[in-house]
């Protein structure tokens, strides 16, 4: 009876632990080896990536993140790119050889997070809950995740969807955040 009885409770507890869990709640590694708690992008919008080097999406899919990053600011908006070498290992490099490569060659100013698995049995947490939250996993690189400034999925898209047609979508919800900013002055 008592075994049940906790059998119960620690489900009932891990569904609200699960519950209450959001994009903002997890710990990450950046690219220079550095913990960061992803709750320091708590109230902006955040646009998570899968990125790689090698790939046919790259050059198309960095100039215009970094336009986005650019465009929206850091103090609304962020790019938040996860290297990932698991499709066609089109991501060889270390953290820092991926880092001074994106930095170099296109002006990236988002924030970069060490190279992590997106999919299968050693896929991130990060990855895990964003495939839960939205109904869609990674099958290549360069796949983008809304989310919101409470950490809740808004959508998500594959590499074929360019940056430039989910951009209003963002400048919406960014828009949302300037006018409720004003509206609490």
């Amino acid at each position: 009876m008592l075994r049940s009885a906790l059998a119960v409770f620690v489900t009932l507890f891990s569904l609200s632990e699960s519950k209450q869990k959001d994009f903002y709640t997890f710990k990450v590694v950046n690219s220079r080896g550095k913990l960061v708690s992803l709750e320091k992008y708590r109230g902006s919008v955040s646009l998570v990536v899968n990125v790689a080097s090698e790939c046919g999406f790259t050059e198309e899919h960095y100039k215009d993140l970094q336009q986005l990053q650019r465009d929206f600011g850091s103090s609304h908006f962020n790019v938040l790119g996860f290297p990932c070498n698991q499709f066609g290992q089109q991501e060889p490099g270390s953290d820092k050889e991926i880092d001074s490569f994106v930095r170099r060659v296109y002006g990236v100013s988002f924030p970069l997070f060490s190279k992590i698995a997106v999919v299968g049995t050693g896929a991130h947490n990060v990855y895990k809950y964003l495939a839960d939250s939205s109904g869609k996993e990674p099958d290549w690189n360069f796949w983008k995740y809304l989310i919101d400034v409470n950490g809740k999925v808004v959508d998500a898209w594959g590499p074929k969807v360019s940056v430039k047609e989910i951009r209003p979508k963002i400048a919406e919800m960014v828009r949302q955040i300037i006018l409720k900013k004003k509206e609490e002055l």
